[in-house]
């Protein structure tokens, strides 16, 4: 029961830390004028991107044993399953549920060459990652070290790619918290202007970071104890418990901005995510794990890469994306899930 407890605890902590974060890098990249591209599919996406990024770097380099890397390999291919199914589930279920109340016609509105670009990365980084190191090998470190380059290409082709500017952010948490505590304190003794600019908004993003990465520590330790006391497999315990959880960040701001009719900068924040975790985590496991994935976890890689396949294809075809195709992604995650339960 306490692991149970803790587990829960170290969740809020890193999904709270997360909205902290993002609202941080959502500032910042309103403060910086930078495009919706830049804002949804870099620091939007890094930044609701850290829980799960931050949870296998913490099971491989922090936690010795066998478990521990597999839960962080767990959680690296997690990630881009949960991505490409569950989230873009999510967004389409909306979309849809707006449609029928009226709210919004039945498409998805979004930057096509932008999201063009972040599924064609994704799908030649990912699947490089997965199929390469199996036909060649010794080859891991390299593979690895092109992941990170190819990485920062796509950022530096997001930053220079045509987008349109961000309309909305939210207030810097820190700058409401200032304010509301000037309202309980006389002025005689609170005679210092309200802190501002980026200083604040680099404090706040530092903060939210070490909450997550304790969060993060506190959350491998629990699951690695509970999955031996139940005797599940921790790499399958952790493919579909932990991006479950550390991904609601991601869910959440995209189902938020479908709700609000920008839907660029919610797809954006998902396709970003998806380019990131297939590149930085998935190095990590390359270069400080065997690497062998094979059985389920294989599988949860290729359907990653069919149901992006499939969406990449409905934008090249019809120039547009529709809530249908989104929804197809819950086709997949119901097999899996289904698979899951079903092996030994």
């Amino acid at each position: 029961m306490l692991e149970i407890i803790l587990l829960i605890a170290s969740l809020l902590a890193i999904l709270a830390s997360a909205e902290i974060f993002t609202n941080g890098v959502e500032c910042l990249g309103r403060s910086l004028a930078l495009s919706q591209a830049v804002v949804g599919s870099l620091l939007a996406a890094v930044g609701t991107a850290l829980p799960e990024t931050i949870l296998p770097f913490v099971a491989i380099l922090l936690h010795g044993g066998e478990s521990s890397h597999q839960i962080g390999v767990g959680a690296i291919l997690g990630a881009p399953f949960m991505l490409s199914t569950l989230a873009f589930f999510l967004v389409g279920l909306t979309a849809s549920f707006c449609f029928l109340r009226k709210k919004r016609p039945f498409v998805l509105t979004v930057e096509i060459n932008t999201m063009k670009r972040d599924l064609v990365f994704f799908l030649l980084m990912y699947a490089c990652a997965i199929f390469v190191p199996m036909l060649w090998q010794g080859s891991k470190t390299f593979i690895a070290l092109l992941l990170i380059g190819g990485y920062i290409f796509y950022a530096y082709r997001t930053f220079r790619g045509e987008s349109e500017g961000i309309l909305h952010a939210e207030e810097l948490y820190l700058k409401r918290i200032w304010q509301r505590t000037k309202m309980f304190v006389k002025p005689s003794y609170c005679p210092a202007p309200s802190p501002t600019g980026i200083f604040l908004i680099i404090s706040q993003v530092l903060i939210a970071l070490a909450i997550m990465i304790s969060g993060a520590h506190l959350f491998v330790d629990s699951l690695s104890k509970l999955s031996h006391a139940w005797g599940i497999n921790p790499l399958l315990f952790a493919l579909l418990i932990a991006p479950v959880a550390t991904e609601l960040p991601e869910k959440f701001n995209s189902v938020t901005w479908t709700l609000k009719g920008r839907d660029t900068l919610a797809l954006g924040n998902i396709t970003g995510a998806m380019v990131f975790q297939s590149t930085f985590p998935v190095s990590l496991g390359l270069i400080f794990t065997n690497w062998e994935i094979t059985g389920l976890a294989l599988l949860s890689a290729i359907m990653a890469i069919t149901c992006t396949a499939f969406i990449l294809g409905n934008i090249l075809f019809t120039k547009r994306l529709s809530p249908l195709t989104a929804l197809v992604g819950a086709v997949f995650y119901c097999i899996y899930g289904i698979l899951v339960v079903m092996s030994p």
